[in-house]
Formats: C-alpha cells, sequence, structure tokens
C-alpha cells in the first residue's frame, strides 16, 4: 500500500496511507534506514505484518528536498521531501515588512529548486510605509509570485496587486508547501482562512514558551484540505552560513551577471570602488533600483557566508 510520511522519528513514523484519513504508524527496517534517513513527505511502501503491524518496506525517490548543509560533517541534512513550493508570509502591518529577511528566505527556495509564493498579510492596515508595487517588481524578478491578502477579513478583496487570497488557494491546490515568515505576520491565521478553518499549526504556540524554541528541527505536515503544509520552526532559522559563495552566486543571477560588467573581476561593488558598473547606475531609474537593492541584500548575506562578525559589516 502506497503512503506518505507525515511526522517522522527514529524508526517509527506516522503514514497516511492513500486513499485513507488516518494515519498508521509504520516502523522502518535498517535495510530502509541504511539508504537514507526517512523524513516528512516522503512517499513509501508500507505492509502490514501477521502480527498487524506496519512496516515500511520501500520508499520512492524524491522529486525535491528541504535541506540545509551541515558544513563539520560535509552532509546535507534533509528535514522534508516532496515538496512543491516555499510560501513565504510577510506582513504589511506590525510587525513591519523586512525586504532582507524575505530576501533570505528566496535565497532558500532558488538552493531548494523550488518556486516562491509570497503574501503580504494586514493589508487591512498597510499604511504605505514601503512601495508595495517596487517589491512586487523586484520579487517578480526572483522569479516569485506575489499575492496581497488579509488573513482577519477573507472577502478582503486586492487594492494594490493583481493576486489575492483566491488565487493563492487556487495556487496551493493539490501541493505540498513549506511555510516561512517571522512570528506575528500571521501564518496561522492564514492557514485557517485557506484550509477553512480545519488545519492547526502545530508551532503556533511554540513561540509564547520563549526564545530558543524555534531552534528545534521536528517538521510535520499538516492536512490543509486542497493542500498540504510543512509545518517546521527548524526551517525557519535562516541564518545562511552553511552556504557557499558559489551557491549565492547561483541565488542572485541578476547580480552576477551585472558583476561581469565591471573592469576588475574581484570588485566589491563598494561605494566608490573604481570601474564598478554597479556605482554607475542612476537611482532614479526604477530597474536600477532594483537591481541595486538585489545588489544590497546579496551584500549582507555574502558578509555571513564569509564569516564575517556584525561589527565588521557596518564598517565595511
Amino acid at each position: 500500500m502506497k503512503a506518505r510520511i507525515h511526522v517522522s522519528s527514529k524508526r517509527v513514523y506516522e503514514c497516511l496511507p492513500e486513499g485513507l484519513t488516518e494515519r498508521v504508524q509504520a516502523t522502518a527496517p535498517a535495510r530502509i534506514l541504511k539508504q537514507d534517513h526517512l523524513v516528512v513527505g516522503d512517499n513509501v511502501e508500507i505492509e502490514q505484518t501477521p502480527e498487524g503491524d506496519w512496516a515500511i518496506t520501500a520508499v520512492e525517490p524524491r522529486t525535491s528536498a528541504i535541506f540545509r548543509n551541515i558544513q563539520r560533517e560535509r552532509m546535507k541534512k534533509v528535514i522534508a521531501a516532496n515538496v512543491d513550493a516555499v510560501l513565504i508570509v510577510a506582513s504589511a502591518g506590525l510587525p513591519s515588512y523586512k525586504r532582507g529577511l524575505v530576501d533570505r528566505y528566496l535565497v532558500r527556495a532558488r538552493q531548494w529548486g523550488l518556486p516562491a509564493l509570497v503574501v503580504f498579510n494586514k493589508m487591512d492596515v498597510f499604511d504605505g510605509s514601503f512601495d508595495l508595487k517596487f517589491e512586487e517588481a523586484r520579487l517578480q524578478d526572483s522569479e516569485a509570485l506575489c499575492y496581497e491578502v488579509c488573513a482577519e477579513q477573507p472577502d478582503y478583496q486586492p487594492r494594490f496587486l493583481a493576486l489575492g487570497l483566491a488565487e493563492l488557494a487556487a495556487k496551493l491546490k493539490g501541493n505540498t508547501a513549506v511555510l516561512l515568515g517571522q512570528s506575528g505576520v500571521g501564518k496561522s491565521r492564514l492557514i485557517k482562512q485557506l484550509s477553512g478553518g480545519r488545519a492547526e499549526l502545530l508551532s503556533g504556540d511554540i513561540g509564547k514558551v520563549g526564545k530558543g524554541q524555534h531552534t528545534t528541527t521536528w517538521a510535520e505536515l499538516v492536512d490543509c484540505g486542497e493542500f498540504v503544509l510543512v509545518d517546521s520552526p527548524g526551517v525557519r532559522s535562516m541564518s545562511l552560513d552553511d552556504l557557499s559563495e558559489d551557491d549565492l552566486n547561483a541565488c542572485f543571477p541578476d547580480v552576477a551577471q551585472g558583476a561581469t560588467r565591471c573592469k576588475f573581476s574581484n570588485c566589491t561593488h563598494k561605494t566608490g570602488v573604481k570601474g564598478c558598473w554597479f556605482q554607475g547606475l542612476n537611482e532614479q531609474d526604477q530597474g536600477n533600483a532594483l537591481v541595486l537593492s538585489r545588489l544590497d541584500s546579496f551584500q549582507r548575506i555574502l558578509s555571513e557566508v564569509r564569516g564575517i562578525p556584525d561589527w565588521e559589516k557596518d564598517h565595511s
């Protein structure tokens, strides 16, 4: 019988058999675990033993993986598998919109080879504190789709962007998405709306426990009716120090292309550097402003990848 892992542990996994509504617990034998550790989202085959227990007998190849690189062990730590999209939730109210954080999430989406859906929530209280159309343009340059919603008001209609809650629900239908977004942006409320009230995020109460709780790496698949969600505080830790400079360049193709126009191959693109193509751009032109905003994010993340302490970043 085909099934999908919804909760993973060391050797016992909660699996949802195809066509059923209740999960079963299945044990993975050593021969399966020797091939690779199993994670939520893995598609497996299970069968019932003569004793009435369930056992995992085979694992299907993964179509995608949510992972981090463990540099010390020179290995890839997979957190979830067979994910179709990255769902990034940002706030247009409080907490204030953080462009740099969204860009960090987009780096992960590119690294995982997944399309990104960026949701601007709390639009009922949007006060124009940032240029929403400009943010949409720069995010579209990153091949991300943008949505304007108010999770508190399901009948809210977009005023600035073309896509809203109905289009987001249609995009997610039949897919599995990993959820990213800082605390307070309305992730839980949004998921409740999209799922018709049937889904509860297990991580919803974690932020109330205290700092440090979000460093855990557990993950679970949440059935949201017409789509499935990966809920995991572990993938929300946005430290990017496991990336290489080559990884980062691949995540900023527009910046990498611009760098080829600089006079010197080792150009730092800093203010006042001679021969830098970026420094010659007119910021009043929106196209140039988009590129320069992406360069700013690239340089901030590059400092982290290179291990430059915060006090040095501010003076470099």
